[in-house]
This record gives structure tokens, C-alpha cells and sequence, in this order.
């Protein structure tokens, strides 16, 4: 039996990603206290209704910071126990919360503490930061709307690919900030940029006069063998130690043209290698 705990920040999406799990056939359980979270899963490790294989848990802040500390090790004990277990952390940036709360006049979690919501979506992310530090996938919610979201979920959910790892190639613009659900970061700003050419600067990556002008330059394709050796090498390290996940962000300045030209060639370069365990997600080209 696989097992998914969806956790992170309020306001980031968990039920979002809770409900396109089961879309996917997992039987899912919001809010689930951490000191339930044993009895749940052995009830339905032998009890899981008829129809169901694998299990989504959501767990948040609302456990207190005592239980959360200690979920690390219970999800050690299901492992070892013979389960395959997943942790999603979902997150936001703090003005994106704010505006999200603002719009939907929800209260937060922990304003019950007479905390104004500014400091209390900062408390949260303090409680939250040692569950975050063991996370198996960690996704940046601010940019991305409700469809967005459930596709990403759908697309990375555990068990919908062969192998057991994950892995994301995005590209991304410096300018409009890192992304935060990131493992690694290449920065691409030192390539020629198409975008001082007046005719090319409409067009994106992905269009044929980006492909021709940026595969002109030599320092191009030296990147791209510099980071597809990278790749090469690591990726299968990646899968020995049993990572599930992997993000790989690759930015220029405004990511629309060498970044989305790299992540497409990057992409394209592992799925002839490892087939549907790789997709690919240009955050600027909305």
C-alpha cells in the first residue's frame, strides 16, 4: 500500500492536491491529527474499502508543533514496516497568502490565537519548517491556479510512474524570483538573449527563430552538454538513495527564451532515457 501525506502551509492548496489524489483512486483523509495518524493507517492497511490500493493523508500545523516534530519518524516506522511512503509539502509566498485569505475571507488556523493573520501565516511556516526540511516533494503554489495545481499533483502523484522518481525539469525567469520548490538551479543569464533582437522578442522558446539563433552559438550547446552530463550522472545517484522527486529549474532573465529552449532540450534529452518519468512546466508562458 502506497501512502501520500499531503502537508504545508494553509492557504498553499492541500485540498486542492488532496482531491486530485482521489480523482487518481487514493482514499483520502483531510485533517488528520498526527496522533491518529498510526491508528488510521493500521485500521486501513487491513479495513481499506473495496476499490481502494493506496491512501492520501492531510496533515497540518493544527497537530501542534509537538506531534509534528515527531512525523518524521513515524513515516520511518511505515517504511519499515513495509509501507512506500511520500511526503508532498506544499507552500506559498507570504504576500500570496495573504491575498488568497483576503479573497476568500477564510480565517486562518492559527488566528484562533488572537494573531493577526500576517503573523500567524508566519508562525506556521516556523512550526512547519522541520516537516518541510524532510519532504519528499516540496511545490511552490504561488503562481499556479486550481487546475494548474491539480495537473502538477496528477501528473508527480506517487505511483502513477514506473520506477519510483519523479523528476521536473522548469523553466523560469529571475526577475519574477526563484522558484522556491527548486533542487537544483541553473542559470542560464550568461547566454546570448535573444530578446535584445527586436524580431526574436515576441517569439518564446519554443518557437523555430529562438531554436535557430540561440543553436548558433556554441556556448549554447556547451551549456546543455554541461548540464545533461550533470544530469547523467546524478539522476541514477538519485534514484539508488530512493528519492521519489526531483526539480530541476533552469532560468535566464525573463524566462520565456533560453530558459524554456534549455528545459524543452533538457526534457526531451531524459525522456529518451527514462520515458514518462520526466516532465517539463515553463512558468513564465502562462
Amino acid at each position: 500500500m502506497k501512502i501520500t501525506i499531503i502537508s504545508g502551509l494553509s492557504g498553499s492548496g492541500k485540498s486542492i492536491a488532496l482531491n486530485a489524489f482521489e480523482d487518481e483512486g487514493y482514499y483520502c483523509i483531510d485533517n488528520l491529527p498526527i496522533t491518529l495518524l498510526k491508528t488510521a493507517v493500521e485500521e486501513l492497511s487491513c479495513h481499506l474499502p473495496a476499490g481502494y490500493d493506496h491512501i492520501a493523508l492531510g496533515i497540518d500545523a493544527r497537530s501542534g508543533e509537538e506531534a509534528l516534530q515527531s512525523l518524521e519518524a513515524i513515516l520511518q516506522d511505515f517504511r519499515d514496516t513495509g509501507f512506500e511512503v511520500s511526503l508532498i509539502y506544499l507552500q506559498a509566498s507570504e504576500d500570496v497568502l495573504i491575498k488568497r485569505y483576503s479573497e476568500t475571507r477564510r480565517k486562518h488556523p492559527l488566528t484562533h490565537n488572537g494573531l493577526p493573520l500576517v503573523e500567524a501565516i508566519r508562525a506556521e511556516k516556523e512550526m512547519m519548517q522541520t516537516v518541510a526540511g524532510f519532504a519528499d516533494l516540496a511545490i511552490d503554489t504561488s503562481r499556479l491556479n486550481v487546475h494548474e495545481l491539480s495537473l502538477l499533483v496528477k501528473e508527480r502523484a506517487p505511483g502513477t510512474i514506473e520506477g519510483g522518481l519523479s523528476l521536473l525539469i522548469q523553466s523560469f525567469g529571475f526577475k519574477h524570483g526563484i522558484p522556491l520548490d527548486s533542487d537544483f538551479i541553473f542559470d542560464l543569464r550568461c547566454l546570448p538573449n535573444p530578446h535584445w533582437e527586436p524580431k526574436l522578442r515576441p517569439y518564446t522558446g519554443l518557437d523555430e527563430p529562438i531554436i535557430q539563433y540561440l543553436e548558433k552559438h556554441e556556448e549554447v550547446d556547451d551549456m546543455y552538454q554541461s548540464i545533461s552530463r550533470f544530469l547523467d550522472e546524478w539522476i541514477p545517484q538519485f534514484r539508488a538513495c530512493n528519492r521519489s522527486y526531483v526539480t530541476f529549474s533552469v532560468g535566464c532573465t525573463g524566462g520565456r527564451h533560453r530558459s524554456v529552449y534549455m528545459a524543452e532540450k533538457l526534457t526531451r534529452h531524459l525522456k529518451s532515457r527514462l520515458g514518462n518519468a520526466v516532465n517539463v512546466k515553463h512558468r513564465e508562458l502562462r
